[in-house]
């Protein structure tokens, strides 16, 4: 890969930082998802519900959590937000089993949640909102997975007095219907142990930046907004940024390369770069490092930071495509990005070649946001290294593509 100037850099930093943001959840649709959550939770925390003396508390986990989530590829999927629903306590004689049912329950007597109601789930219940709307972009769902806390203090108090080495202490335990024991135990320390807090705890470190992650949980209790707007950091744009490569590359295919896979070997390889340009180089140059190779048989494990007994690569044994299709698109990641910034004869160039890894509408987007930067620093008065130079001007692009406007 070429050295690039100082001012070569900015400019691609600019355009991999905003290639970045365009992929966020609109603020509209994220404002959107968090009251449908608060809602639930209301509901089964009411004074009415059976749940109510076990103090419910609906909390977001995942990339929405992460501050990694994006918006999807194909018009026809609908945005996927992952939940919990933490217990400080059960009825002593509840299973698992028990458990689920009583959520299930609780939804059901609402006429609303009765009708968003999907099939019961392994471990999830799901709520489809708008599901028979015409216009694809409007659904979404939520999966709440009901859980009890065994530590006796709320995730979100417990979440910020922990060290990364003591994050066992945000450990839940879930309800999960194939495992053996789901329909007789009753003692919930035995339930499946489950850490997606930790696990959180584990990427902020990572991050080594407060960003809006923390602010998403500290504030996710119910009857409180997560604050929107919000800096991320370049590992959170970075795994945003190879997530939606991987959506392309492998639209619809279920054999994908799993976000976790992606996220985890992307923190683990972040040398706390402060740019994303910097960051995506180095990650994806050196994600490879961080999957181990079992000596005798030469199984290729990712391990869960939190739970090193756990491969986040254990389906590759049955199933050999997903360990294949994940290194055809480490490769070829590395090649886009590469080709990228190998690129020259200005910004329309760079346009077209990120077009196909990253989506025409997403790299319209990226561009436009920039031209607008351009704009507004050109009213202000303020003239910028990186809206003109070695990369060429960005009114040459918007002026091309017509990069605003409709879209």
């Amino acid at each position: 890969m070429r050295e690039l100037t100082t001012e070569e850099h900015k400019q691609f930093n600019e355009i991999f930082e905003n290639l970045g943001a365009s992929l966020d959840v609109p603020e509209s649709r994220y404002d959107e998802l968090v009251s449908s959550y608060q809602a639930v939770g209301k509901f089964l925390g009411d004074e009415s519900s059976p749940l109510a003396p076990y103090k419910p508390e609906i909390q977001p986990q995942g990339s929405f959590l992460l501050g990694t989530m994006i918006t999807p590829v194909n018009e026809n999927d609908d945005l996927d937000i992952d939940l919990v629903c933490e217990l400080m306590e059960k009825h002593p004689d509840w299973t698992a089993e028990n458990l689920k049912a009583k959520v299930g329950e609780r939804l059901k007597v609402s006429e609303r949640y009765k009708k968003l109601l999907d099939e019961e789930g392994r471990r999830c219940w799901t709520l489809l909102y708008r599901k028979n709307s015409e216009n694809a972009s409007d659904k979404y769902h939520l999966d709440i997975l009901p859980c009890v806390n065994n530590e006796k203090t709320r995730l979100r108090e417990q979440y910020f007095s922990v060290s990364v080495g003591q994050v066992d202490k945000l450990a839940l335990r879930i309800t999960d219907r194939e495992l053996s024991n789901y329909k007789y135990e009753t003692d919930s320390s035995k339930w499946l142990k489950s850490n997606p807090f930790g696990y959180a705890k584990w990427f902020e470190d990572r991050c080594s930046v407060l960003t809006r992650r923390t602010v998403l949980f500290s504030e996710a209790k119910v009857g409180n907004v997560p604050a929107y707007k919000e800096k991320k950091s370049p590992l959170q744009r970075v795994v945003q940024i190879l997530k939606r490569h991987r959506d392309l590359m492998f639209n619809g295919d279920e054999n994908k390369p799993i976000s976790i896979i992606i996220t985890t070997l992307a923190a683990r390889a972040y040398n706390k770069e402060t740019d994303v340009l910097d960051a995506l180089v180095n990650v994806v140059n050196s994600m490879e490092r961080y999957i181990e190779r079992e000596p005798n048989t030469g199984l290729c494990i990712v391990r869960n930071p939190v739970n090193p007994d756990e491969n986040f690569a254990d389906k590759w044994v049955e199933t050999p495509q997903k360990q294949l299709n994940f290194f055809a698109w480490l490769k070829q990641v590395k090649q886009d990005v590469e080709q990228i910034i190998e690129k020259r004869g200005g910004l329309q160039l760079i346009a077209e070649s990120m077009n196909k890894p990253f989506g025409r509408d997403v790299v319209q987007r990226t561009f436009s946001a920039i031209a607008d930067n351009q704009r507004k620093n050109r009213d202000n008065n303020v003239l910028r290294a990186t809206i003109t130079g070695a990369l060429g001007t960005i009114g040459t692009v918007v002026k091309a593509h017509t990069f605003h406007g409709d879209e």
